[in-house]
């Protein structure tokens, strides 16, 4: 797993900001090259050596961010975190490519999704394809973060896991920030698994 020091160290952004404006508010974006991938960044307000800033980190979901898949609550999550961030005038998302299907890929996402349809769950659809369950990292995002200038942050996210890794460098998350959406019937089964399975923070009735 790369450490947040080597993520650092052999990353930097890519040019200077451009203007964004989008139906939640104007923001600022620029790319972050880590390696081969070349993540975004979306800045609202000063961030800096500001204290608590509000932060998402969004893994890449095309199906969901893009196509408006009804399979998962990706792009409901990223609406709303820019909502969010706009309504309080300053905030950051990081919009981590390379992330697809928790890590492993759009090919092999559309081949869980057709194990998904015969009855396995998004868990075991990743181990019979012989992959990780989630194989995400968020080292890059938390290099981002750090050039940024934040070192304390309040993060949207239901993923324990995300909060956890973040804490094991610089940052520390003052707070996590649920981020809830309404569930449609067709990603209940993929909520309720991530919920039962993986440990995330849904509050899904029985």
């Amino acid at each position: 797993m790369i450490s947040e020091t080597d993520a650092v160290s052999n990353s930097n952004f890519d040019g200077p900001w451009a203007r964004l404006p989008t139906p939640h508010g104007e923001f600022r974006v620029r790319t972050f090259n880590c390696g081969e991938q070349e993540h975004l960044v979306l800045q609202m307000g000063e961030v800096a050596g500001a204290a608590n800033v509000l932060v998402r980190i969004h893994s890449e979901c095309l199906t969901g961010d893009v196509l408006g898949s009804l399979r998962c609550d990706c792009g409901p999550q990223l609406h709303l975190s820019l909502e969010m961030i706009a309504r309080e005038g300053r905030g950051v998302l990081v919009y981590l490519r390379g992330q697809e299907g928790r890590g492993i890929g759009l090919t092999s996402k559309l081949a869980a999704y057709r194990l998904q349809d015969r009855g396995l769950d998004t868990v075991d659809a990743n181990l019979h394809l012989g992959l990780p369950i989630d194989a995400r990292t968020y080292a890059a995002a938390a290099a981002i973060l750090v050039r940024l200038g934040l070192t304390t942050l309040r993060l949207m996210t239901n993923n324990p896991e995300k909060v956890a890794q973040l804490e094991e460098g610089a940052l520390q998350v003052s707070e996590r920030v649920p981020l809830l959406v309404q569930p449609h019937a067709e990603a209940l089964r993929y909520l309720k698994t991530k919920q039962e399975r993986l440990g995330h923070l849904l509050d899904l009735a029985d």
